[in-house]
Formats: C-alpha cells, sequence, structure tokens
C-alpha cells in the first residue's frame, strides 16, 4: 500500500512538471505541436526498447490476437489519449497558466459521467453528481468569471478540447484488449501519436516549429534539449512506469484519486520555474475542482442496487476508468 501511493505520488510530480518545461520550450519559439511531437517521440523510442526487452511474449500474442481489437485500441490511445490530449494541451498552456489547463482538462471525468447518463441512459449516484456539480461550480471559480482575472478564451477552448479527448477515450477504453499490457499499451499509442504528428506537420495542417533558442526556468537558461530530456525521460517515462506500478499497487480508483495530485505538483513547478501564480479565488475553484471529482469518482464505483435493495459493487473496469487509462497526459 506504501509503496504504491510513493508510486503514484511519483508519477503525479512527474507528469506535473511536462507543463512548466513544454511552456519553457513553447516561450522559446517552439510550436505546442513540436513540443508534443518532440516529448511523445522520445518517449515512444524509450518505452519501445522498454516493451522489446520486457514484453516479447505479450507482443506476440498482441499480434496473433490483431482481431480481437487490440490494434485498434493502440490507435485510440495513440491518436485520442496521446496525441489529441497533448496537442490540445500544449496548445492550451500557451494561453493559460499550467495549473488552470489542467484543471480545466481534468472535467473529462465529468464529461464521462454526463456522456453515460444522456447516451447510456445510466444516471449517476447521489455522490457521482453530487461530485460533478461541484466541480462545475469549482471551474466558474478557476475562470474567475466574475471577477477581475483575465482568462485567455482560446487557451479555456484548448484546454477544454483536450478534456474531451481525454474523455472520448475514457468512453471508448471499456472494451479495451486483455491482450495489451500498460507498458505495449503506451509504447504502441506513443508511436501511434509521434506517426500521426509528423504526418499532419509534414503535409502542413499542423505547424512544426523547432528553434536552438535556450529555454529560461527558475530565471536561468538551459538549452532547449535539455527541456526534451526532461520531458522524455521524466514526465513520459518514468511517470508512465510509476503511474503503472501505483495502479497495480492501489487499483484504478485510489490510484486515479492520487493522481490528481499532479494539478498541485504542476502549480508549484509552474510558480517555482516559470513564476506563474493563479488568485485567490481561483484556488478555491481550483479546490471545488479537485473535491468534485474525489467524490465523483468514488462514487462511480457504486451502482444500481439489487432488486433486494443491496448496492452492487461494479467490476473493475465498468466505468471506462481502467488501469490503463488512469493516466494519459
Amino acid at each position: 500500500m506504501r509503496s504504491g501511493v510513493l508510486f503514484a505520488l511519483i508519477s503525479a510530480a512527474t507528469f506535473g512538471v511536462s507543463g512548466p518545461f513544454a511552456k519553457s520550450l513553447i516561450e522559446a519559439g517552439w510550436s505546442p505541436t513540436a513540443a508534443a511531437f518532440a516529448r511523445i517521440t522520445g518517449g515512444a523510442l524509450v518505452m519501445i526498447a522498454i516493451a522489446a526487452l520486457t514484453q516479447r511474449t505479450r507482443i506476440r500474442s498482441a499480434l496473433r490476437a490483431r482481431r480481437t481489437g487490440a490494434v485498434r485500441s493502440i490507435a485510440v490511445y495513440g491518436v485520442v489519449a496521446i496525441a489529441g490530449v497533448q496537442v490540445c494541451f500544449f496548445n492550451a498552456v500557451q494561453h493559460l497558466s499550467v495549473g488552470i489547463a489542467l484543471l480545466l482538462e481534468y472535467l473529462a471525468l465529468v464529461l464521462v459521467v454526463g456522456w453515460m447518463w444522456l447516451a447510456r441512459s445510466t444516471p449517476p449516484s447521489a455522490l457521482t453528481a453530487s461530485g460533478g456539480a461541484l466541480a462545475l461550480v469549482g471551474a466558474v471559480g478557476v475562470l474567475d468569471l466574475f471577477g477581475t482575472t483575465r482568462v485567455s478564451w482560446i487557451g479555456v477552448a484548448w484546454a477544454l478540447a483536450a478534456a474531451v479527448c481525454l474523455a472520448v477515450y475514457f468512453v471508448v477504453s471499456e472494451n479495451t484488449s486483455e491482450h495489451l499490457s500498460p507498458v505495449l499499451l503506451a509504447a504502441g499509442g506513443l508511436t501511434v501519436a509521434a506517426v500521426l504528428i509528423a504526418v499532419l506537420g509534414a503535409i502542413g495542417i499542423v505547424p512544426l516549429v523547432f528553434t536552438d533558442s535556450p529555454a529560461v526556468m527558475a530565471g536561468a537558461t538551459v538549452p532547449a534539449i535539455t527541456a526534451v530530456a526532461v520531458l522524455v525521460l521524466v514526465s513520459t517515462v518514468a511517470a508512465y512506469l510509476t503511474g503503472i506500478g501505483a495502479i497495480s499497487r492501489l487499483g484504478p480508483t485510489l490510484g486515479s484519486i492520487v493522481s490528481l495530485m499532479e494539478v498541485l505538483f504542476a502549480v508549484i513547478a509552474a510558480w517555482l520555474l516559470l513564476g506563474e501564480s493563479v488568485s485567490a479565488v481561483q484556488y478555491l475553484g481550483g479546490a471545488g475542482i479537485l473535491a468534485g471529482l474525489v467524490l465523483a469518482r468514488v462514487g462511480q464505483r457504486t451502482s444500481a442496487p439489487h432488486p433486494d435493495g443491496s448496492p452492487q459493487q461494479q467490476p473493475p473496469e465498468a466505468d471506462g476508468m481502467s488501469p490503463r487509462t488512469s493516466r494519459v497526459a
């Protein structure tokens, strides 16, 4: 249990620094898509090597079981959960503070609850509904709609697009093939995302602008390659591996709740490295979002009661939040 919490906190911290380091590259002249491409491609190369060394049996099993949905799962993971989420999130941090962009992205959990209710006639439990409502009220505070803080609505749109991409993957992931281990899914998904962005960049649909200008972190200049190395080795490889270790020890519910600490780590990292800060109202709104997401996540674990009135526990992946989907950005 303790090791699982430790892994979850390390994963949250390593994921949390991705926004500040990516934003330092963007401010140095990189396009948001280029920053995402560098992170994804570097991560894909390392994760492929790890998968080749540790997942040979599962790779052969996945290739043999290609008709069971393994290839489709990797494709959806790469296109939506990795490429879609990261490109949208990195575009969001170009206009918003890292913490605000990440909080808005996490509203994906609320979107999933709404989708299950509208499309599948599966009403949320009272606890889940209360959590969703609290998260939405918190979002009003984060955006400071009635205050004096100016928020970039372009950034808000990108952050909500990231939330939609994340929610889409949560919904379609219910049927993820059991032939795929988390390591193999991450390696395959990162590869698909890297190829997709490379193709879109080559034909001019998305801008891929790289510069050799140094990045500015905590008031000091560092080579751009240093920021890229942190994005790849720390915020991708280490983050994914420790996240996998956390989920295997804690389970998807507790693991995903602890992963919400990523927002706190991201805010601290952005403050230390970029000098970003948020207002008191936005802090309160962020606390509301996090509290609401915790309530919603816990409430998702209980389904409708049996005919005799006793509660029925959902299977581990019935809410579309399997261990493989606890974190993708």
